[in-house]
């Protein structure tokens, strides 16, 4: 009976993974509630001079300039340890607004990951180790090593995992009243083209009247001649399936490409399309160009196929990819097993953005810590956002018209009888 009974057990699990992939999709972890959309903006503070009414009529849109870190890491399915330095990977000297970390292979590529419940110890350990670094900066007093507070304090708004892929974003926590609209769609694309072993976790949110959407990836993996036609397939497919709610007002956006700001990350798996020997002399000489002519990914960005619209910033790092773990040594280079694949060096990790002038990329480089097969990857982009001031920040404190236009009689402008206040209009 246990054998038959097992053998019943797999299929019901495959059976719930599929039936049960598209629920659930707006569950993720935050500092705050998300449910509460009317409670993210805070009520705007006005001084006596602000109140009168030609300044809040005129006082309409305007553009803030905003700094966003994101980083892509391959952990190889290694769980960190506690005093992994996760500063050196964020660059916390550097303060940006937004911290978007993207991770794969959090956990083995198992079977039992991959149609078992989500492991969530191991999202915690990895978001307790990013707020750590992030809350925290070491400075030299009178040549004494300190610690203190940040400037800044920063808050997790959303943290998504699906079996390996894992999707962190943090935010300056007097940045949080203005986001609004956070949510999550995750694509499986690994085994029988749905399971998560493969495929995408996607966040968008806005921040006060600009929507970003991030999408961490692991695509099709394969060092043979074609495969690159897989993860072609798997980026077109997240693209087309993945999907976020309208929201009450049903005019947020729901796929990809709608969003204002879009930033593709993740270990791509594209390869180098050169032969074994030709790759490894090349990378031992440090010819990155030669290499990146016939890189997989740089030559579908120009084909513009899947990529159409897409950019990516200047490479002048060594591959990511493969590395003996806790080494500097690339795998294969070394005498190794009998019958082992050697994995050639490759970016298989990568960051692209969409559009052309909504991004400004200011650095792209990869860190140097040890703990997978994979280096991480990281950039550091700026961008401006749509703010929109009183009246704006009014209409959303104030929900329903009849409160605005109670609110805007208490107020006593003196041209407020020659307003007509609709809330939908503002």
């Amino acid at each position: 009976m246990p054998g038959k009974k097992g053998e019943v057990m797999w299929p019901r699990l495959v059976a719930s993974k599929i039936l049960n992939k598209r629920l659930g999709s707006n569950n993720f972890v935050a500092d705050f509630p998300s449910d509460l959309e009317s409670n993210f903006l805070e009520f705007p503070r006005f001084d006596s001079k602000s109140l009168s009414c030609s300044s809040i009529l005129n006082d309409r849109v305007r553009t803030e300039n905003y700094k966003i870190f994101v980083s892509t890491w391959n952990v190889g399915g290694v769980a960190p340890a506690e005093d992994l330095n996760m500063e050196e990977l964020l660059d916390t000297c550097n303060i940006c607004d937004i911290y978007v970390l993207g991770f794969q292979e959090v956990v083995p590529l198992r079977a039992a990951n991959v149609l078992g419940p989500e492991n969530s110890k191991i999202s915690l350990k990895w978001n307790s180790l990013i707020r750590e670094a992030l809350n925290k900066k070491s400075f030299k007093n009178e040549g004494k090593s300190t610690e203190s507070s940040n400037q800044y304090e920063f808050r997790c708004i959303i943290s998504k995992q699906m079996v390996g892929i894992l999707i962190s974003v943090w935010i300056r926590t007097e940045l949080r009243s203005f986001v609004r609209n956070p949510s999550v769609s995750c694509v499986g694309c690994g085994i029988m083209g749905c399971l998560g072993n493969k495929g995408s976790v996607s966040v968008r949110f806005r921040l006060h009247e600009t929507s970003f959407c991030f999408v961490c990836s692991h695509l099709a993996s394969g060092g043979r001649e074609g495969d690159e036609r897989y993860r072609n397939s798997n980026a077109a497919e997240i693209l087309s399936r993945t999907s976020f709610p309208k929201g009450s007002s049903l005019d947020l956006p729901q796929k990809i490409l709608d969003h204002d700001r879009v930033i593709f990350l993740g270990d791509l798996n594209y390869r180098i399309s050169l032969p074994e020997s030709a790759t490894r002399l090349l990378v031992n000489k440090g010819e990155w160009n030669a290499l990146l002519e016939n890189d997989q990914l740089r030559m579908e960005l120009k084909e513009s196929q899947v990529f159409e619209g897409w950019h990516e910033g200047t490479i002048k790092f060594a591959p990511t990819y493969k590395y003996y773990p806790n080494s500097d040594q690339y795998f294969g280079g070394l005498e190794g097993k009998r019958g082992e694949k050697k994995r050639v060096p490759a970016w298989c990790d990568r960051i692209i953005w969409f559009g052309e002038d909504q991004l400004k990329q200011h650095s792209y480089e990869r860190g140097e810590l040890k703990l997978s097969d994979h280096r991480p990857v990281k950039a550091i982009f700026s961008t401006q956002v749509k703010v929109t001031q009183k009246l704006k920040a009014l209409q959303n404190f104030f929900s329903s018209e009849r409160s605005f236009e109670h609110i805007a009689n208490q107020l006593d402008f003196p041209c407020k009888d020659r307003i007509s206040f609709r809330a939908n209009d503002l």
